[in-house]
């Protein structure tokens, strides 16, 4: 449900916000007064094209949000994702600017002009020139003919096994690839490789130390003959140290501990320069266990960047794959027969809905013509038509709402309706019929009233009253008689403020209803006979 409009310069509009209610809002106002600025601005913030000329005058930028209430729109929230109004409300925000260039904002945060028209499909459908009518759109039809029909679980059903008849089918091709390509033969060299290296370990310090054995005597000879065995070696010289400190301390008790301190050093690094000899002793070179060494590293490196660095896992995974081909053969046999199987539950779910729909499309194009007739359109005719189509997830059919405006004319697409005032009373003859069965949230109608008035205008207002109890619904008009149904009534006036016009939008108090009903009724100059008339027509607008 659109909760909240809010414009800023956009037209003759300065600023104003417009919250819309539940139920049946209509919009009245003088001519020229920027009703229809209302439907231009959701338009634009549905995704429409933008024009640089809606920028008002002097001003560096339009802007237009809305604030969608979805809590109550299970499956629009569905369909949106988790990630898009979380907390159940939708803000959607369209700029435009003055040298051309438009941005869009989803919840926030920056988007594009078709994520926009993706996300709003479904929020807002808007009947005035042929804008956003997503009853216009054929790819609807066939979802609300089944809807219509009652065909909601047959076609669940169809598009489960066509689902299981595709991923079968994929099976089988992946299978026949596999044996086409030899998979098997490779699977097995593949292991065979990993085979090789199973179990091994890569000591990597062994091979930096047989790499470098020349330098390691070298250094370490040096170091071990600095610490010990040289003359003036640090061991001799820390000794000699020691000496003279213990000389001191005989003297002085209070330098025993010190005496203690060299003693400990010395005998560590003598423990040091004894363990540099003993490695030294044992350090020999071995060019022939280097190289097998460097063989088997360079190996277990090439695996890992074939493989990964699991390769066990990697040898699991193959494992896996080879011992499902070795039944192959088998897999296809039984395939094969699931393949047979589902070709004719779906052959025969094809035949069934298009029984169904074919029978129920006479009769949903039956209740709409009905309800043009209603709508001062007696001799307009609506057939839905059913045709064949490629079998696919919904079936074998193509649906699409054909009308004929006039007697003797062939029926053709809702969309090739020229008249805006004859499409919009289409649309809301459609809608009367699927009012309960529409994803649509929000109807906006802008031309329902062109070129009717008397009975059928006040036929109009409670058809669209009728559309409201299932679907919010926004209708400009200029017909008191469609008026008086609405459940919010906004008036939008127009002033002039210094050297600007500009237009505002008011939601009436029941009072001002009147007011205005009767301005409508009356023209300028109201009276009280006007009044009684407008209050007594909005007393008979309350079933």
């Amino acid at each position: 449900m659109l909760t909240l409009l809010r414009i800023r310069q956009l037209a003759i509009v300065d600023e104003l916000e417009v919250p819309f209610g539940e139920g049946l809002n209509v919009v009245t106002g003088e001519t020229g007064a920027g009703k229809s600025i209302l439907v231009d601005a959701l338009q634009l913030v549905m995704g429409a094209r933008a024009r640089p000329e809606l920028v008002r005058a002097g001003a560096e930028r339009a802007e237009v949000e809305a604030l969608f209430d979805l809590r109550r729109a299970p499956s629009v929230r569905a369909r949106l994702g988790p990630d898009v109004a979380p907390d159940g409300e939708l803000v959607l925000r369209r700029v435009v600017e003055a040298e051309g260039r438009t941005r869009v904002y989803i919840d926030g945060r920056l988007g594009t002009v078709s994520e926009l028209g993706r996300l709003a499909a479904g929020l807002c459908d808007i009947s005035s020139q042929h804008e956003h009518h997503s009853l216009v759109d054929p790819v609807t039809h066939l979802g609300y003919l089944d809807a219509y029909a009652g065909l909601g679980a047959d076609a669940d059903q169809m598009r489960g096994r066509w689902e299981a008849l595709t991923e079968a089918l994929a099976r089988v091709e992946s299978l026949r690839a596999a044996l086409r390509e030899d998979r098997a033969d490779w699977l097995r060299f593949q292991l065979a490789e990993l085979e090789k290296v199973r179990g091994l370990e890569v000591d990597e310090a062994e091979i930096l130390r047989l790499r470098n054995v020349d330098q390691l005597a070298a250094t370490l000879g040096r170091a071990e003959s600095r610490l010990y065995a040289a003359d003036g070696a640090v061991c001799g010289a820390l000794g000699r140290v020691e000496v003279d400190v213990e000389s001191a301390a005989r003297l002085d008790p209070a330098l025993g501990p010190q005496v203690e301190r060299l003693a400990a050093a010395r005998a560590e690094l003598e423990d040091v320069a004894t363990e540099l000899g003993r490695y030294l002793r044992n350090l020999r070179a071995d060019p022939g266990r280097l190289v097998a060494l460097e063989e088997s590293a360079h190996e277990v490196r090439r695996l890992r960047r074939k493989y990964g660095d699991d390769l066990a896992a990697a040898r699991a995974t193959l494992e896996a794959e080879l011992s499902g081909l070795s039944g192959a053969v088998d897999q296809l046999a039984e395939l094969d027969e699931r393949i047979t199987r589902l070709r004719h539950e779906v052959d025969r779910q094809v035949a069934r809905l298009a029984a169904r729909r074919r029978a129920e499309a006479q009769r949903l194009g039956a209740a709409i013509t009905a309800e043009l007739g209603s709508l001062g359109m007696g001799e307009a005719r609506v057939a839905v038509d059913v045709a064949e189509a490629g079998v696919g997830p919904r079936g074998g059919d193509k649906v699409e709402f054909l009308i004929a405006t006039n007697r003797g004319e062939e029926p053709r697409p809702l969309r090739r309706v020229a008249s805006g005032g004859e499409l919009s009373r289409a649309l809301l003859a459609v809608k009367r019929v699927l009012a309960a069965l529409g994803p649509v949230g929000t109807y906006v109608f802008d031309e329902v009233d062109t070129g009717v008035g008397g009975a059928v205008a006040e036929g109009i207002g409670r058809k669209l009253w009728d559309v409201s109890r299932h679907h919010q619904v926004v209708c400009v008009t200029h017909l008191p008689q469609i008026a008086a149904w609405g459940d919010q009534h906004f008036h939008v006036r127009k002033d002039v403020v210094g050297e600007r016009t500009v237009s505002s939008v008011r939601r009436l108090t029941d009072a001002e209803r009147v007011e205005e009903l009767a301005r409508m009724l009356g023209g300028a100059r109201v009276g009280e006979a006007a009044r009684a008339a407008a209050t007594e027509l909005l007393r008979g607008c309350r079933p």
